[in-house]
């Protein structure tokens, strides 16, 4: 199917010939040069869904709980993670060391509209000391239990997300920030003391997480009860509270009885995971078993695609041969289709279209999409729709690199779901004292494999549409 957007751009000079005292007489010269905008659309875009449980799922966020939805399946996930000490411990008026610690807890946070399930489902977590040091790289198919001893039980707690729970953070004009709900896991006092009594003796252990952990190897979460939700937490702190002394003036002292103080934390620094298993619902299975094209996470499905690039190059070699052609565009749009489920379990905000050859090398190195080796789109929800839009740079590199043959393996694409982590940047202009204006720029600074939350979307690939335009001039 080819859509001819013809803009005549003839110029014709007219030359009128003057008589002389010599006679001479110049006649009409025409020159035309045509110019055509061209969009190709008439190409086939194929893939299968296949199944991947390894991923390498270093995210912002430690997914914990179990949740079982009709029409997606069962999903469960734990967490393993390392810590990021603090750099200073207070000790300066702790005149009891280590004995005015007086109780100590893990703290999990979860923003409200980050639970995946029955938010009112009683669920039980217990959190364990690991006794070997975490592999790196880690993948989302990891088993802990060679790392932790049973025996080695930190704390438990029962624990949901109902509105009694919820917390407000407030900014410093008084606006809320954020609300959450906040988990808090009781733990004996004698971890506390362990480490401030390491912090007084032996500072240089919080130096760096790899001395810490040398240290404290970490903690592993697991949930022990119920099947209600998965929380996507995005801060863990192991908090304590201590009795501190203070000199208020030259007559009066008082013990302060319930300092707080964070002694660790998982950050994007330390080594973590999140550790899922996704039991398929046998209605999925079935549609991929009719040739369906699903998609869904984590550690679920993707699809693999064979990208038409070589059709592409080929046509616009043959449209353009008798004239100067330039690539303006090439996208892809690909039409989706919600998957109905219990708790209404949408598709991924994200999707990563990156090569099958190149996709290893692109999470171990935490990079970026660079529109030619990997793409990513977001769900258009009115127009139910992923548009890859900026894969011109992935046909030029070929053209011009590669002599125009692509390669087996810049044909070979995976489909998948991603998290997407955004920085906002804001700028502020000013024409004297008059006018002042603000704009803001959202930066891409992470893209990891979809691990925090639940997604699944149906990709109808048989209505996708792979659009070529182009520039054409023609000289007659």
């Amino acid at each position: 199917m080819r859509n001819f957007l013809y803009v005549l751009v003839a110029t014709v000079l007219l030359v009128m010939g003057f008589s002389s005292c010599i006679d001479d007489t110049i006649g009409p010269s025409i020159s035309d040069i045509h110019s055509a905008v061209v969009e190709d659309s008439g190409f086939v875009f194929r893939g299968v869904s296949v199944r991947n449980t390894h991923l390498r799922s270093r995210s912002s966020i430690q997914l914990l709980g179990k949740v079982n939805a009709d029409g997606y399946g069962t999903l469960t996930s734990d967490v393993v993670a390392q810590f990021m000490p603090t750099t200073a411990i207070d000790t300066v008026g702790v005149h009891g060391g280590d004995q005015w610690i007086d109780s100590c807890f893990i703290t999990m946070r979860v923003a409200v509209g980050d639970v995946i399930g029955d938010t009112l489902a009683p669920m039980r977590m217990n959190v364990y000391k690991l006794n070997n040091q975490l592999p790196v790289p880690i993948f989302s198919d990891f088993n802990p239990g060679g790392y932790y001893n049973s025996s080695d039980l930190m704390g438990s707690v029962t624990y949901s997300a109902t509105s009694e729970d919820r917390i407000t953070a407030y900014n410093s004009t008084g606006t809320a920030a954020v609300t959450y709900y906040e988990v808090n896991v009781p733990v004996p006092v004698s971890y506390a003391r362990d480490i401030f009594n390491e912090y007084k003796s032996n500072p240089s252990t919080f130096s760096t997480p790899k001395q810490f952990a040398d240290f404290f190897p970490g903690i592993y979460i697991t949930n022990t009860y119920g099947e209600g939700h998965v929380m996507n937490f995005y801060d863990i702190e192991f908090v304590t509270y201590y009795r501190k002394y203070v000199k208020l003036d030259e007559s009066s002292d008082t013990i302060y009885p319930a300092m707080r103080q964070s002694y660790m934390a998982v950050t994007p620094e330390v080594v973590y995971n999140n550790n899922i298993t996704l039991d398929v619902d046998s209605e999925v299975e079935n549609l991929i078993a009719a040739g369906s094209a699903i998609v869904m996470g984590p550690a679920g499905y993707e699809v693999h695609a064979d990208f038409p690039i070589q059709d592409i190059i080929d046509k616009f070699k043959a449209a353009s041969s008798d004239g100067l052609a330039v690539v303006n565009t090439l996208t892809l749009d690909i039409p989706a289709e919600e998957v109905v489920n219990k708790y209404d379990i949408a598709p991924p905000k994200y999707l990563l279209m990156v090569k099958e050859s190149y996709r290893d090398e692109f999470f171990e190195k935490d990079t970026l999409t660079n529109n030619k080796d990997a793409f990513y789109a977001e769900y258009n929800e009115q127009e139910d729709c992923y548009t890859f839009s900026g894969l011109r740079q992935y046909l030029l590199d070929i053209i011009n690199n590669k002599g125009g043959v692509a390669p087996e393996s810049d044909k070979k694409f995976v489909i998948m779901p991603i998290d997407v982590t955004t920085y906002t940047n804001s700028t502020t202009s000013s024409y004297y004292y008059y006018y002042s204006s603000a704009a803001s720029t959202e930066v891409v600074t992470k893209i990891a494999p979809a691990v925090s939350k639940p997604c699944i979307v149906k990709l109808n690939l048989d209505k996708a549409k792979l659009r070529l335009v182009y520039s054409k001039q023609m000289v007659y």
